[in-house]
């Protein structure tokens, strides 16, 4: 049995004529990866605005702590489960996921995507999911919900949009590790590849800890209510789902970005090569926290064994993550140091983008620490900002890199450098503030109910950061529709890359290959420029 579908779409001779139903019909129905990862990316990206609107309007209520100006009591509960889901779930799993349902195929030399139908079901399944979930928050139901039917009907929808990601995750797994060309071993498969990998195995093991757990507090509230503590403490069980190390396992692909584009703009092949893999592995541990529910954080208190007992599975579950990506980082600028470096508007996103990822990780880290005392402020708010806004810019990159492939035109250089430095400069001012008023004890899911000097002025420019952030997005859609339909020509390698996509006309055609290449080394298409042969191994 094959996990290939061989009866991709094919565009008939004249579909141009065709009716705007056969068009819909086309994209709902279609089994091509490029157009599912294509769906993904841009729901994602339409989610991104939203929900960047939704943070800066809770902000907009932050900046009066002392009562409520805009909401009221009853609704600030649903609202911030809003924001929560939206960022992890809305925004930045489903992005990555895409971005690799329609790029692996093509790195890996493969004619499809392993069970194309499956991540077809796995689109719709999260769409849906994330329509009824938003649906049943907006009618008092999720956390604190005093609806009790759409209680219900929320955990039962964050179930089906957890399915769908994972279906859609196991697609992608599986077509790395089934679907390269001949003589693509593993440790030959390019860096975005082989994070794709890491971050769907990863997904895998921890999403259906998600769909268990919602299955006991769906029973449990149907029922008895006595167990789980029913509508409170929703967040209670499922809170891990939202927050770090979860959302780490989700940016393993954004790191994977950066460790595929530092090569290519320094013209050479990645020094160090099987480290590099490993630090993207060591990204992806972060699935043991997120897998067991827990962070294992540290109270530095006690005699020196009890620390080094309490450090021990602190660095294990919080450590290795920002290990892995300051192992990226260091070796993608060993690549740098080792040709000549061009930077382009792709690999400037995914540099600044993987710093605030960094930082995300390390504000986590300092969160757990007992004498920062961090634990439940706002500052945990800003460690998901960060990495999710972070992963955002990565992102941005990616579809800067690999747009000309799936659309055959350029996005502008000019344009784009300046939403990279718009996007850095959105993402600081709408995370690092909060750092610092969680360490003037402003409480995480709160618009109010504190007493600080500087509150207005943290919250005002944590606001400023949300609504700049709306901009960059909102921005970017505008520019990629204009130049992906009406842009200057891409030509088949825009970017002199490395990788098997880039030895395909653009767009890439149905059923991407005529011919399954055979591979002789990490690099194939850098083996064929005798210009770049003698580059450093």
């Amino acid at each position: 049995m094959t996990t290939i579908h061989t009866n991709v779409d094919v565009t008939a001779a004249g579909s141009r004529a065709a009716s705007l139903v056969s068009v819909i019909a086309d994209w709902i129905t279609t089994a091509d990866h490029k157009k599912i990862g294509r769906l993904f990316i841009g729901s994602s990206l339409v989610a991104a605005v939203a929900t960047a609107v939704l943070a800066a309007f809770l902000g907009l209520e932050r900046m009066s702590a002392s009562s409520y100006s805009i909401l009221n009591g009853d609704s600030v509960v649903q609202l911030f489960a809003a924001y929560q889901f939206s960022l992890v779930y809305a925004i930045v799993a489903p992005l990555f996921i895409g971005l690799a349902i329609a790029v692996v195929p093509l790195q890996l030399g493969s004619r499809s995507l392993s069970y194309p139908r499956l991540a077809a079901f796995g689109f719709w399944a999260w769409a849906s999911g994330l329509i009824i979930t938003l649906a049943a928050l907006g009618a008092n139901g999720g956390p604190g919900g005093g609806n009790s039917n759409m209680v219900d009907l929320y955990l039962l929808a964050l179930g089906l949009v957890a399915l769908g990601l994972s279906a859609a995750s196991v697609s992608i797994a599986v077509t790395v590790l089934t679907s390269r060309a001949p003589g693509m071993s593993l440790l030959r498969t390019p860096m975005f590849s082989w994070s794709a990998l890491m971050g769907s195995m990863a997904t895998v093991l921890t999403l259906p800890v998600l769909i268990g757990t919602l299955a006991y507090l769906y029973v449990d509230h149907t029922y008895g209510r006595v167990a789980f503590g029913g509508n409170v403490d929703v967040t209670k069980w499922i809170g891990w789902s939202f927050a770090q190390p979860q959302t780490f396992i989700f940016a393993v692909m954004a790191v994977g970005v950066l460790a595929e584009l530092a090569p290519i703009v320094a013209g050479v092949r990645q020094p160090l090569r099987p480290i590099m893999l490993i630090g993207i592995t060591l990204v992806s541990t972060a699935a043991l926290g997120a897998a067991t529910q827990s962070t294992h954080a540290m109270s530095w208190t006690g005699t020196t064994s009890d620390k080094v007992q309490e450090f021990i599975p602190f660095a294990l579950f919080n450590l290795l993550p920002i290990l892995g990506v300051l192992i990226v980082l260091a070796l993608g600028g060993l690549a740098a140091k080792a040709g000549r470096v061009k930077p382009t508007a792709s690999f400037v996103f995914a540099f600044l983008g993987t710093g605030m990822i960094l930082v995300g990780m390390l504000v986590h880290a300092l969160s757990l620490i007992g004498p920062a005392a961090l634990a439940g402020t706002v500052a945990q708010e800003s460690s998901t900002l960060y990495v999710v806004y972070g992963a955002v810019m990565v992102a941005l990159g990616a579809i800067v890199h690999w747009g000309p492939k799936l659309w055959g035109r350029r996005l502008p250089e000019k344009q784009m450098f300046g939403l990279a430095a718009l996007s850095l400069v959105a993402t600081v001012l709408s995370s690092l503030p909060y750092v610092l008023a969680g360490f003037l004890d402003q409480p995480g899911n709160a618009v109010a109910g504190w007493s600080y000097d500087a509150s207005a002025l943290l919250n005002t420019v944590s606001t400023i950061g949300h609504a700049l952030m709306f901009i960059t997005v909102l921005g970017f859609i505008g520019l990629a529709f204009k130049h992906f339909t009406t842009g200057a020509l891409a030509g088949d390698d825009p970017w002199d890359a490395h990788s098997l996509e880039w030895s395909i006309p653009s767009p890439a055609p149905a059923g991407n290959f005529a011919d399954i290449a055979t591979v002789g080394s990490a690099e194939p298409l850098l083996d064929v420029k005798p210009a770049r042969q003698g580059a450093s191994a």
